[in-house]
């Protein structure tokens, strides 16, 4: 498996995640063994200049943190990118550590349908007029290579508008919409046919009290034989003891005995997080 994050060049450098995962990205037992990050740089956020929401010249500079080598590659060259790619992913096979594709492209029209990008960036969007379209570009490319014929590409595109049109029809059949199909989680066996889900009673996970009583002791002792404990654990330690003989829990205790009951049982439980090995909570 490999993971390949897409994100947006504002996102990318002004959201806090994104960094907080870089650093997650070589943690003993967290790492995905690298993910590739590809940055659609349309090098402007909404309606936000770079220059306005950040101070680097790189929305990418970010993955600087953890050594991860950036390619900065022309959008408007389809094979400069599929070539860019192809080393990411080599990079992340090889070394398993993170990559990032930077696509540097530009945004046609707003970032909606409501925005309308010339009352904030007349100048770019001036320029943004006069591009010719990447689809054109390449496709002029390729027929003047001898690659493709032009009537190869207009059937492409005939066929592809084909495709485009019929499901439009299509849909105009569909007179009720399963929005549940498509937003419950494919669980084989999980659901039934109608999207319901198969059973949802639980069965019984409670256990004998002996068990609770021998996971309290356990929770209330010191593994080691003649190991000098500091007083304040010893103190938390023997009050569990008297909780557990009273017959009385409190969260903590409460949480000891889910972990143990599951952990007698041969099911491994990770903790993970701030706080987790001591046990602040």
């Amino acid at each position: 498996v490999m993971s390949i994050l897409l994100h947006g060049d504002a996102a990318f450098a002004g959201q806090g995640v994104v960094y907080e995962t870089f650093h997650l990205s070589d943690l003993p037992s967290y790492t995905t063994n690298g993910t590739i990050h590809v940055v659609v740089n349309n090098q402007i956020g909404f309606t936000t200049d770079p220059r306005m929401a950040r101070s680097s010249p790189y929305p990418t500079d970010v993955a600087r943190v953890v050594n991860a080598p950036i390619f900065h590659v022309n959008a408007d060259d389809p094979e400069a990118v599929m070539y860019v790619c192809s080393v990411a992913a080599e990079w992340r096979n090889t070394f398993n550590k993170d990559v990032v594709v930077d696509l540097v492209c530009y945004r046609r029209r707003g970032h909606n349908e409501m925005d309308e990008p010339m009352f904030t960036q007349p100048l770019m969007y001036k320029q943004i007029h006069k591009q010719v379209p990447v689809l054109k570009k390449y496709a002029d490319k390729l027929i003047a290579d001898g690659t493709v014929t032009l009537q190869e590409f207009e059937e492409e595109i005939a066929k592809y508008d084909r495709i485009c049109e019929e499901a439009y029809t299509r849909s105009k059949d569909n007179k009720i919409l399963h929005i549940k199909h498509w937003l419950d989680s494919p669980w084989p066996g999980f659901f039934n046919m109608d999207g319901e889900p198969k059973s949802m009673s639980c069965p019984p996970t409670g256990i004998s009290e002996d068990l609770l009583t021998h996971i309290g002791n356990v929770a209330s002792s010191v593994p080691v034989k003649d190991f000098k404990i500091h007083s304040g654990l010893s103190r938390i330690l023997k009050a569990r003891l008297e909780m557990t003989k009273n017959r009385v829990v409190d969260w903590a205790l409460a949480e000891y005995m889910a972990f143990g009951s599951v952990l007698k049982e041969g099911i491994h439980v990770r903790l993970s997080g701030q706080d987790v090995e001591r046990g602040t909570f």
